[in-house]
């Protein structure tokens, strides 16, 4: 029965969802031979995908159609329907990015291989191999920005069959969603993507909230399409009487969207009123500010919530007039006024270009040249970060809400909503932001961290001996600024780490009658570089200055052979645990070492040397943060160990213990009995203060002793 639900659900996808079908679409827009090359590409990913199927069980070779049916309602060429059918190929069948050249063109291939993940990597984990693929995305963006269409075509298929995986999966996926796909998708103006995306991952990463929010929504506006229905026809009808040929579509306002504006503003939800949202959609930009007076007309306007993007368009290149207003029955409703082109950039943004072919007009950027001006900007202020730091620099400079403000010439700067004068410094010009002390706001002096607000005149006082302040951090919102005051402080800290580093290693080298020479002689510094995997000097002394690495440690690779009584295998000194010339000493809590035990340290950043014991299971990692220990005969104290004893239990046995302990000269120091698993055996854990191995030997003697014990062991 399985194997028939399946069979005949593919055969139902591929009535609807096949290369025919697919084709069909595209005779409405591209010629017949880029629609053959489409049909040639789809017959190869066909081939190459055969026998693997989705988790749904359905052929896989339905998703790169899907996404390609995504594009292909966006009219997108030809050359980006192709790569979308092809875009998995490279990653899952093993055909190369030259035979996709090959086959298919050199730009086909470009575009494939900018979606395709980077291929796993020894040592690295799953969060770094993300990150390094998404930084690949961006990267193949600066060439080509149709390879993030795809991409975003791609995550929403996937969102739309996210209910196949597991439910980690889902949120993992959904989560990933929210917080750089649907962003991007708002940045490059592709809103109906974006809106898609939102409401899909806010239903799989949080399913009850979505459930009681939706249910809420419906509640509060009972008949909707009645409601928007009457709206719709009276302001179509006033328009036309005004003689402004328009048409007004309404819908309700997406639930991510009610959501984020609930949890932004602390709302309820019956407190949010503006559930519903209308479009109207005019021919030429005068026509746009006639319609807003007809609208304010029909409905009170609700003061304080109009905004002009027309006048002001958004870094994604959007234009619209917003406005608010109380419509039947109480409603609060918001109305956008835009003209067709608008509609069609706002829709789909940066695919408008392909669509429509359009120019810049009125003096504004096409969507695509600020697209890639946004790319570039991120390479230039984040490309040498790690990919973690990369992808998170990234999320930061993804926002919605912006804040215009002026620049004492009258320019006009973008910022995101909560951006500060340092913000604006920095967005102006980089050694503005490192050198700002004060910011005039209008005219009045207000502090660095003060909130900018629309309209504002922004004046940055400099000093010239000014540097970034760390406390900087706490309140700017730009990536740029928190990137270039994070380089600043990295910068400076490495400095005085090496700085501090030098002091040190030459105070250690005078102790053991080293002349601070040989930190000049390239011999004698080759082999202690190479037993620390370092690069040069300037590395060592930032390492010893950060506390990396300890300057008496270091030291001692310069001592001549010979000159040390005990030598390991690889040739360093191994140091006594009494006077180990002032470094500070620290004993495991894990294996707790004696006197007598066999023993290594481990250098450890803010604890000195960690004393562990030879065969103590976490004796491993990095061979240059470990050091050969000895004990001194002179070593000299009480040290920690642990004893285990499993015994019988009878009336005074813990009395017994204890006094045999006290005999062996042996102070307790904790004791736990925990609950008996069953029978009349218990297993008692005795932490004890001792002088040495030897001291420990005598003690567990004693206690073997005791006619009820079974077993007494070292942990």
């Amino acid at each position: 029965m399985q194997r028939l639900s399946n069979a005949i659900r593919t055969q139902r996808a591929e009535r609807a969802f096949g290369v025919d079908a697919l084709c069909r679409m595209l005779e409405g827009y591209l010629p017949d031979q880029h629609v053959a090359e489409v049909r040639r590409a789809a017959e190869f990913a066909t081939s190459v995908h055969e026998g693997q199927r989705r988790t749904s069980g359905e052929p896989y070779v339905y998703h790169p159609l899907a996404v390609a049916r995504t594009l292909a309602e966006m009219r997108m060429d030809h050359t980006t329907l192709m790569a979308a059918i092809l875009h998995d190929v490279i990653e899952d069948t093993g055909v190369s990015k030259e035979s996709l050249a090959l086959g298919f063109g050199e730009d086909v291939a470009e575009l494939v291989d900018g979606v395709s993940k980077v291929t796993k990597i020894e040592g690295r984990t799953r969060a770094e191999m993300q990150a390094e693929s998404f930084r690949k995305l961006l990267l193949a963006m600066t060439k080509d920005l149709r390879v993030i269409l795809v991409k975003l075509a791609d995550r929403l298929h996937n969102m739309r069959t996210l209910g196949h995986v597991s439910h980690e999966k889902r949120r993992r996926v959904a989560r990933e969603t929210l917080e750089i796909y649907a962003p991007i998708a708002q940045r490059l103006g592709i809103n109906f993507i974006r809106t898609e995306l939102e409401d899909l991952a806010f239903a799989n990463l949080y399913p009850k909230r979505h459930g009681v929010l939706q249910e809420g929504v419906s509640a509060q506006l009972g008949d909707t399409r009645k409601l928007i229905r009457e709206v719709e026809q009276k302001l179509s009808t006033t328009l036309r009487e005004e003689g402004i040929g328009a048409s007004v579509v309404g819908r309700q306002k997406n639930l991510f969207g009610i959501y984020q504006k609930m949890r932004r503003k602390k709302l309820k939800l019956l407190k949010v009123t503006d559930l519903l949202g209308f479009r109207v959609i005019v021919s030429k930009v005068d026509d746009c500010y006639r319609a807003l007076g007809v609208v304010h007309h029909v409905y009170k306007p609700v003061p304080l919530e109009f905004d002009d993007y027309i006048a002001n368009p958004k870094a994604n290149g959007y234009q619209s007039l917003h406005t608010a207003c109380v419509g039947p029955m109480g409603h609060k409703i918001e109305v956008q006024i835009r003209t067709r082109d608008m509609h069609h950039v706002a829709e789909s943004g940066i695919a408008a270009h392909w669509q429509y072919k359009q120019g810049a007009r009125e003096g504004h950027k096409q969507p695509q040249a600020r697209a890639r001006e946004w790319v570039a900007s991120l390479f230039d202020d984040f490309g040498n970060a790690s990919p973690i730091d990369f992808v998170e620099n990234v999320k930061v400079d993804l926002f919605p809400d912006e804040v215009y403000v002026f620049t004492p010439k009258g320019e006009i700067r973008r910022l995101p909503r909560g951006a500060t004068p340092v913000d604006f410094a920095y967005a102006v010009h980089s050694d503005l932001g490192d050198h700002c002390v004060a910011a005039r706001l209008d005219g009045a002096l207000e502090p660095l961290n003060s909130t900018l607000a629309n309209g504002q005149t922004v004046e940055i006082i400099t000093a010239r001996h000014a540097r970034p302040n760390a406390a900087w951090l706490n309140f700017v919102k730009t990536a740029k600024a928190r990137s270039a005051i994070r380089n600043y402080l990295r910068q400076q800290h490495e400095d005085e780490a090496v700085r501090l580093g030098r002091r040190l290693l030459e105070i250690a080298l005078r102790e053991l009658s080293v002349p601070a020479s040989v930190l000049k002689d390239d011999a004698k510094l080759e082999p202690v570089l190479a037993a620390n995997k370092l690069a040069d000097i300037e590395e060592l002394y930032a390492a010893v200055g950060s506390g990396q690495r300890l300057a008496p440690l270091v030291a001692r690779h310069f001592l001549p052979k010979g000159a040390a009584e005990v030598q390991d295998e690889g040739g360093a000194a191994p140091l006594a645990i009494e006077g180990t010339e002032g470094l500070v000493l620290d004993y495991a809590r894990c294996c707790h070492p004696l006197p007598g035990d066999e023993i290594r340290g481990h250098v450890s950043v803010g604890r000195g040397i960690v004393v562990h014991r030879i065969e103590c299971k976490h004796v491993k990692g990095r061979p240059q943060d470990w050091v050969p220990l000895a004990w001194s005969e002179k070593v000299l104290g009480d040290f920690i160990a642990e004893l285990r004893i499993k015994a019988y239990n009878k009336r005074g046995l813990l009395a017994r213990i204890t006094a045999e302990l006290a005999n062996a000269e042996a102070s307790i120091e904790n004791v736990q009995m925990p609950d008996r698993a069953g029978g009349e055996a218990v297993e008692m854990r005795f932490i004890v203060a001792v002088k040495s191995r030897v001291h420990l030997a005598r003690v567990v003697r004693r206690i073997r002793r005791i006619e009820w014990i079974e077993r007494v062991w070292r942990a």
